[in-house]
């Protein structure tokens, strides 16, 4: 475990667009509750600029954070991947290392897996049996795998072309899951016990979140008080979230009904990377860890369970 006599490290979150991140603020809370000298910080990078910019960073440096659209192109670059990473193949955390010969090592891991499940069960939600999820991409792959966890048998992933999303066939079929891929307002044969937006924040701008929000057993599921997990947070509400409400009679507002915004879970998968970071080790709980965990979710204007 890594602790404040070992001096000043380097980490940041990279993606594009990354401007609206989160990520510093709530890292910069986690290590200033742990006493730690650690700097984090941003850069707006993509897929093609990747390699460069981590193959750049010196000895200082202890880890990276990924968001879209990074998260798949990242792979070629790490020695080691941790499960949840080798099976969603994708990973949202690189911690700078040396293998046995002394040689600097990248290892992957995925923290939105079980970010995903502890969000959800900070607000209750331990067990779905039917999941919708709406995407395709890696955000997606952790959802499908989040559901397993969760106990479903059966998941829905709707996109805007199918064959885009083959992938996430034979990973739910891996972790025992019937899935049916569809397009964005195909009619669903039964009403979902959660649904998961994996989408980016402006994906239903310009009236797209009327087509991914449709449907009778949609419009029956916002209306029984069925959870939805909108993985985007900035803007909010997004559009997704909008329509979801009106079909909630909860109004289109900034006061969402039974949703759940992005921010929980980036609150959470954001403390396992801490663990990682500072412990090595997802599993490995962190000192005081409590207090950790209160201050990031107070960086970001969130209660326990997650809520705004």
């Amino acid at each position: 475990m890594l602790t404040a006599s070992d001096g000043q490290r380097e980490l940041a979150v990279l993606g594009s667009p990354i401007a609206h991140s989160q990520s510093p603020a709530l890292h910069a809370a986690a290590y200033t509750a742990l006493g730690l000298p650690w700097s984090y910080g941003r850069a707006d990078i993509v897929p093609e600029t990747l390699e460069d910019f981590v193959s750049s960073r010196s000895d200082a440096w202890r880890g990276l954070s990924l968001t879209m659209p990074l998260k798949q192109s990242v792979l070629p670059l790490v020695t080691s991947l941790d499960g949840t990473a080798r099976l969603t193949g994708a990973a949202n955390t690189i911690v700078f290392d040396t293998d046995a010969a002394g040689r600097r090592a990248l290892s992957g891991f995925n923290t939105d897996v079980p970010g995903i499940v502890r969000a959800l069960a900070a607000v209750g939600t331990t067990r779905a049996r039917s999941v919708l999820i709406w995407g395709g991409g890696a955000t997606a792959a952790s959802a499908v795998v989040a559901a397993a966890e969760l106990g479903a048998q059966d998941v829905t992933v709707q996109v805007r072309e199918p064959a885009r999303a083959a992938n996430l066939a034979n990973l739910a079929h891996s972790v025992g899951l019937r899935i049916d891929i569809g397009r964005f307002g195909g009619e669903l044969e039964n009403r979902p016990d959660l649904v998961v937006s994996t989408l980016p924040g402006g994906a239903g701008a310009n009236g797209g979140a009327r087509a991914i929000v449709s449907g009778e057993a949609i419009a029956r599921a916002a209306a029984d008080g069925v959870l939805l997990l909108d993985v985007a947070y900035d803007p909010w509400p997004t559009d997704v979230v909008r329509i979801w409400n009106l079909l909630a009679g909860a109004g289109a507002g900034s006061a969402p009904g039974n949703v759940l915004s992005g921010l929980a879970m980036l609150v959470h998968q954001a403390l396992l990377q801490v663990r990682i970071f500072v412990t090595g080790d997802p599993e490995h709980e962190l000192p005081r860890e409590s207090v950790v965990l209160q201050a990031m979710l107070e960086a970001v204007g969130l209660d326990a369970s997650g809520r705004r």
